[in-house]
This record gives C-alpha cells, sequence and structure tokens, in this order.
C-alpha cells in the first residue's frame, strides 16, 4: 500500500495526456466507427487526463482511420478540465479544428530532416513557414498552440539527433511561433533515459514557462525507463497511449506508444500522484480488442494490478493438510 507518508516524501504531480484515438487509431488498418470513438473519448474524459488528443485533421485519403475527425471533435461530451486537442498539418486542418471547437492545436514537424521530408514532402524551414500560417489563425482565433517535434530523441534514418539541433527548433516555435507547449517525440524508440534527462533539463532550464510533454513509444522495451528519466529532468507531463497502441505510419519499425495504464500503475506504486482512476483506465481499455480487431500490448489489462491476486486451487485445503501431516 502506498502511505501518505511515502507520498509526502517521493510524490511528485504527474499529467498524463491520452494519444489513443489519434496517435493509436491513425496506425490501425481498421475503421473504428465513429460514435464508438465518440463513446470511449467521453468515458476517457472521465478518468483524469490533463489532455486528450482527439483526432488529427489530415487528408482521409492518407489517413482513413480519421476521416471523421470534424464530427468527433463536435459531438464529444467535454469535461471542463481536459484540454481537447487537434494534431493540424496545414491551413485547411487548422481550420477545420478551430471550426470544430479544438482547445488547442498540435502543430508537428520532425528534428530530423530526411524524417520531415519522408513523412511531410517538405524540408523543416518549409514546414515550419507553413505553420507560421496556422500560428496566425490560430491567435487570430485565440486557440492555444502546442507543436509534437517528431525524432527528438533520433531518427530512423540518421541517428542521433543532435541536442542542438532539438533546441534549435524548439526555440523557433516558442520564441517566433508563441507555441504554449513543445512535446519532444520519441518517435520509432530511439530515446535513452541519460539522453532523456539531459534533454529535458536543458529545456526547462530554457523555457521554463512554456509546457513541456515528453511522448515516448516502446520500441525497445525503454518506455517506462524513459518515463521515469523525464520525471528525473524534471518533466511533469507525457502523452501514452490507452493500451499501448500506436506508432507512426512513417516510422519503420516503429512500435506502440507507451502505455497509460501501465505507466499509472507504475507511478503510483513509485509514489507519485497522476490523478487517474485506473479502474476505469483499464475498463476503457478492455474495449480495444474488439473496436480493433486485435490484443493490445497492455501488460495490465492482461496480468491485472501488482496486488489483484487470485483465488488458490481448488484442492487447496486436501494440499495443505497433506503438508502438515508430512511435516508432523
Amino acid at each position: 500500500m502506498i502511505t501518505t507518508t511515502t507520498m509526502e516524501r517521493n510524490g511528485r504531480r504527474v499529467y498524463l495526456n491520452e494519444v489513443a484515438t489519434r496517435d493509436g487509431f491513425q496506425a490501425e488498418g481498421a475503421f473504428v466507427p465513429t460514435q464508438e470513438k465518440i463513446a470511449l473519448i467521453n468515458a476517457l474524459s472521465r478518468v483524469g487526463f490533463a489532455k486528450i488528443e482527439v483526432t488529427a485533421f489530415v487528408s482521409p485519403r492518407a489517413i482513413p482511420a480519421l476521416s471523421d475527425a470534424e464530427i468527433v471533435l463536435r459531438e464529444i461530451e467535454r469535461d471542463s478540465r481536459v484540454r481537447y486537442t487537434a494534431l493540424v498539418p496545414n491551413v485547411r486542418g487548422a481550420e477545420g479544428a478551430i471550426e470544430a471547437r479544438a482547445d488547442e492545436l498540435n502543430l508537428v514537424m520532425s528534428a530530423s530532416e530526411s524524417h520531415n521530408l519522408s513523412n511531410l514532402r517538405m524540408t523543416r524551414e518549409q514546414s515550419f513557414d507553413a505553420l507560421r500560417e496556422v500560428a496566425r489563425l490560430a491567435r487570430e482565433a485565440g486557440v492555444a498552440l502546442n507543436v509534437s517535434l517528431s525524432c527528438a530523441f533520433g531518427c530512423p534514418m540518421e541517428g542521433d539527433v543532435s541536442e542542438q539541433t532539438v533546441l534549435h527548433w524548439s526555440q523557433r516555435f516558442v520564441e517566433e511561433l508563441q507555441v504554449r507547449g513543445v512535446t519532444l517525440c520519441d518517435t520509432t524508440g530511439m530515446a535513452y533515459p541519460p539522453q532523456v534527462e539531459a534533454l529535458t533539463r536543458a529545456f526547462a532550464a530554457r523555457w521554463p514557462s512554456t509546457e513541456l510533454a515528453l511522448h515516448f513509444h516502446n520500441t525497445r522495451g525503454m518506455g517506462l525507463a524513459n518515463v521515469l528519466a523525464g520525471i528525473d529532468g524534471g518533466a511533469t507531463q507525457f502523452d501514452a497511449s490507452l493500451g499501448g497502441i500506436g506508432g507512426c505510419p512513417y516510422a519503420p519499425g516503429a512500435s506502440g506508444n507507451v502505455c497509460n495504464e501501465d505507466i499509472v500503475h507504475a507511478l503510483e506504486w513509485i509514489g507519485h500522484d497522476t490523478g487517474i482512476d485506473l479502474d476505469a483506465v483499464l475498463a476503457a481499455t478492455k474495449r480495444l480488442p474488439a473496436l480493433l480487431g486485435h490484443d493490445t500490448p497492455s501488460q495490465l489489462a492482461k496480468a491485472g494490478r501488482r496486488l489483484d491476486l487470485h483465488a488458490r486451487p481448488s484442492d487447496f485445503d486436501a494440499i495443505a493438510e497433506r503438508a502438515r501431516a508430512r511435516q508432523a
């Protein structure tokens, strides 16, 4: 049991952002029905997430799984404690998201030139210039801006991406486009703990008033370790995905995001306060296999909480009696 004393000694408030209905569903072959998406988001709105990335306003030809973005964002039931955000790649997407009442627009660009060209078909400078127009539109509409910098911890085509490069682009978004938040994304699971802690500290030292979120994939099994390193570096906000689903469709070998319920369970036992109703999250996770047509990577959905106990064997009393008889 986690005691109040433990929480006071070790605990930190950690905010989790749910990205399954965007980052998760975009990687799926099956189309999740619109009303099922809405019902799932409504359930997730009540469990304690700080932010839900509802959908993306992208070409339905490129990502048909999110072709119902406007309907979903319009029809969800909103909780005033939750920020509802939508990924937008361009002005047209931003217009749609603003019209559908997004609380925040999430811009996307890669810190890696190779990944940006492969993913967005533009150089980083071209992407930045295009997003300048999106930022202007958002300011006029009074809608907050966040930017997700893909491949901030490494690129599958270039290898390491330097801290200097990540901070350079972060600076341009913070100072030139006046974003409220920056999400540093481990798009293909290349991050490792010392790197995460160092980059987190460097960012926080430069822009202490800018919201920083970290977004990890569990491609190489280091997702939880990287979350803990981010906390050590001062981060308090993390993206994670229901069931651990997701992955960049343009990043070879990228598996799912860190799993929300697994992260919540681990952080609670370490002594951090996530404000999440874990039972409600697990109930939502158990909807996913029927919606997606396959199992999810979630460990907690399979094994249960640490102290979820199992019934003794039906012949336990007889076994115990025989054992005691032999001992006597």
